[in-house]
């Protein structure tokens, strides 16, 4: 099933502070706040939402297009693309423009400290949902603000099923425009954090967003997730994993499985649980697309993880 997956193109540079930010930070001098944290870590990696559920996505054998928009700079990550197999037709550069630029801290506890510099992806609302043919499903994931408008509005016009993923774009959007958003969306996922901003902006409560949307996920880290659907709340567990390495990109790998889950039509408990498992492995791994497997290496996983033939 072909699936538009609409976001950011982004380079991430992760940097890791080895201790915990709770020391440095002192809670009743935050007015002058100026703070500087030695970093002796340090890589670089593509990214970026839609570059992410995407590289997962094709990983478990989806048909994900991504539409982005990206600047001068992006050669290096065209290059990297097409190495990868993945679609760019959709993929529209910007003169005069950075490709997104994300720079992440992580401290010893996974707590995070990141900037994001949007560049091209202001421009993101030049791309079109209806100019890519024969779509069945999508996302819209955090992009420039008028773009994450338009492109729900342009998935809801062509009854085309998608998940409305607002994620870092949250704090661009009040009550209004959130319910406006899942009005328009099939689904919607969010983070146990972004759940509580878009109960505070809507004074609704999460069941009675769940009303609004065929299904509510909220992915809450080692707790595992939460799917409200068809009147019942579904607890999806965290699958195992070896060792927390970055936590950096696991919403977007859980993304990728619900995404994959929702193409073959597998019930929400499988949904979540291939979603479950994608972020587990991705915590594993350096970097938002670092990570690998094969389908036979996945499906081992899954039955040792949930106790159940994928």
């Amino acid at each position: 099933m072909k699936t538009l997956v609409t976001g950011s193109l982004a380079f991430d540079t992760i940097m890791v502070f080895e201790d915990q930010f709770k020391n440095h930070i002192l809670p009743d001098q935050t007015h002058i706040l100026n703070v500087s944290f030695l970093v002796p870590e340090m890589t670089r990696h593509y990214g970026g939402c839609a570059g992410n559920i995407a590289y997962t996505l094709a990983m478990l054998g989806g048909d994900p297009l991504i539409m982005a928009t990206v600047g001068e700079d992006f050669g290096a990550y065209s290059q990297y693309l097409e190495q990868k197999g993945l679609n760019q037709e959709y993929v529209t550069q910007v003169a005069g423009t950075f490709t997104g630029q994300c720079f992440i801290t992580t401290d010893v506890d996974n707590n995070q400290i990141n900037a994001f510099h949007p560049g091209a992806m202001n421009h993101a609302h030049v791309n079109k949902v209806g100019d890519a043919s024969g779509i069945e499903l999508g996302i819209v994931g955090p992009d420039g603000r008028d773009a994450m408008i338009q492109h729900s509005e342009q998935f809801a016009e062509l009854n085309i099923p998608f998940v409305f993923d607002p994620g870092q774009g949250l704090p661009m959007f009040d009550g209004a425009d959130c319910l406006k958003f899942l009005s328009e969306a099939t689904y919607t996922i969010v983070n146990d954090y972004e759940s509580q901003m878009l109960l505070g902006k809507t004074g609704l409560t999460l069941e009675q967003l769940a009303e609004k949307v065929d299904a509510l996920i909220v992915t809450r880290g080692g707790s595992g997730s939460e799917i409200y659907a068809n009147g019942e709340k579904i607890v999806i567990p965290s699958a195992p994993i070896s060792s927390v390495v970055d936590p950096t990109g696991c919403g977007d790998a859980y993304r990728a499985g619900v995404l994959f889950g929702l193409a073959k039509g597998y019930s929400w408990q499988v949904c979540g649980q291939i979603g479950a498992l994608c972020g587990a492995i991705k915590i594993e791994h350096s970097g938002t697309q670092n990570h690998a497997f094969t389908m036979s290496e996945f499906a081992e996983r899954y039955r040792s993880a949930f106790g159940q033939d994928l």
